[in-house]
């Protein structure tokens, strides 16, 4: 009688919702295995659903993990969105802080995000690499409206680069700081806020 009280009372996932579960179950398997090593079935069982709901959603595993990418890239791209008018060394340290937050509270995404382009597939690579290329649209746009950064981001073709360096930088301190490092979230966030400032305040 209870059970069937229970099964009465069980509220039912929204389509969003149980995408959005889906995608959490994906991330998780995606962050502790190569992307060969995952296979859809285990995510309709994790999940509590039939192998066809899950391919409704995802019609193969290329669009799941694909998926996947996605959501963590426009986490990413929202969390640390610049701000009209703020100086880039104050939108630098709060947007470190969001990003950090983001990091710690969302370990399987973002590992997940970053295994993308050791996936071996070139789709799902391409969607990687259109997130990064977002990431770095997003800072360079920023240093170009700042009145102190401005004028160096005209004046050195090199900025650009020194840009895609950092992100690649900021990433590997991140995964390294998700194995256990000792340094605290403030911390991380200056040693990257520092390495970004270091290179586009420097000498030409």
């Amino acid at each position: 009688m209870a059970a069937n009280q229970g099964e009465r009372t069980r509220r039912r996932l929204s389509t969003e919702e149980r995408r959005e579960q889906l995608l959490s179950v994906g991330a998780r398997l995606f962050s502790e295995s190569p992307y060969d090593d995952v296979w859809i079935e285990q995510v309709a069982e994790i999940a509590g659903v039939s192998r066809g709901l899950l391919y409704h959603y995802f019609p193969t595993k290329r669009d799941f993990f694909a998926a996947v990418v996605e959501r963590e890239s426009e986490r990413m791209l929202r969390m640390t969105a610049a701000v009209p008018g703020a100086p880039v060394r104050e939108q630098l340290t709060s947007g470190l802080d969001a990003y950090l937050a983001y990091v710690a509270a969302h370990a399987h995404g973002y590992r997940a995000f970053h295994r993308a382009d050791a996936s071996g597939d070139q789709a799902v690579r391409r969607v990687y690499r259109r997130a990064l290329a977002a990431q770095e649209r997003q800072i360079l746009a920023a240093l170009g409206a700042d009145p102190e950064f401005g004028p160096v981001f005209e004046e050195r073709p090199d900025v650009r680069l020194a840009v895609r360096g950092w992100l690649a930088f900021t990433t590997a301190v991140c995964l390294e700081w998700l194995r256990g490092s000792d340094l605290s979230r403030e911390q991380v966030g200056e040693l990257c806020a520092r390495a970004l400032l270091g290179v586009i305040a420097g000498p030409a």
